[in-house]
């Protein structure tokens, strides 16, 4: 490692478990199974994405819809039903739940992830996860993932009552690993809800940038280190 932090906060989706790779590729799939003829596949898909775009935008719907990503579906695709002058909601939500299922299932630790938060296990490194979501979605995603197993910590936005970017999840990591701000690692791949509120304590912020894109010139924060893996973090070598 580059430093020796005391405790590292981690993100889960987007930086420990891959939640985008076959996200359109299921989508597709979805509509072509469920299609009853009332519709172009290709056209819906389309529909789909703008709906969901629209639907993730609003940071009152992005709050609901986290907290109940199985209806948020749902929502996105009878709304794109709807711009096509469709009314046939059953084929909708079967579109829909067929798909959230798929990703459900599909959810898995990118690589190296897993071996990154073994090495800071073996050094002594106190370690909090800090995820947004519904209670009962991401409590599964921890626990399919045997994630309980490295964390002294785990705040999930269903269970807390409040969700990052709140600073009160992360004062309550912090005291929860004995961990001072400056000593501490805040790493996820959400400049506002994981970034911002990192920096603005007082702790060493790293950004996963999948992309590579780079931080934007209207970023609420610019983090201290840039990854575009957690396994950039350690040496596994």
């Amino acid at each position: 490692m580059t430093e020796s932090p005391k405790a590292v906060f981690f993100d889960m989706d987007g930086t420990i478990l891959d939640w985008q790779t076959g996200m359109e590729e299921t989508w597709r799939m979805s509509i072509e199974r469920h299609n009853d003829g009332s519709y172009e596949a290709v056209e819906m898909l389309a529909l789909v994405q703008t709906r969901r775009d629209w639907f993730w935008s609003d940071p009152e719907r992005a709050l609901t819809g986290r907290l109940d990503l199985n209806e948020a579906s749902r929502v996105i695709v009878r709304a794109a039903f709807e711009d096509a002058g469709l009314t046939e909601p059953q084929v909708a939500d079967q579109i829909a739940d067929w798909y959230r299922a798929e990703r459900t299932s599909a959810l898995a630790p990118y690589p190296g992830a897993i071996e990154t938060l073994e090495a800071f296990r073996s050094r002594d490194v106190r370690l909090a996860l800090l995820t947004n979501g519904g209670a009962e979605s991401q409590r599964a995603s921890v626990t399919r993932n045997k994630l309980e197993t490295y964390f002294d910590c785990i705040v999930i936005e269903g269970e807390f009552g409040v969700g990052k970017p709140d600073e009160r999840v992360f004062r309550h990591a912090l005291e929860a690993t004995g961990s001072p701000p400056e000593a501490t690692w805040m790493v996820g791949d959400n400049l506002h809800a994981d970034i911002a509120p990192a920096v603005a304590l007082g702790m060493h912020a790293v950004w996963v940038d999948e992309a590579g894109n780079g931080v934007p010139d209207d970023a609420p924060a610019a983090p201290h280190r840039t990854v575009r893996a957690i396994a950039e973090l350690v040496d596994h070598s």
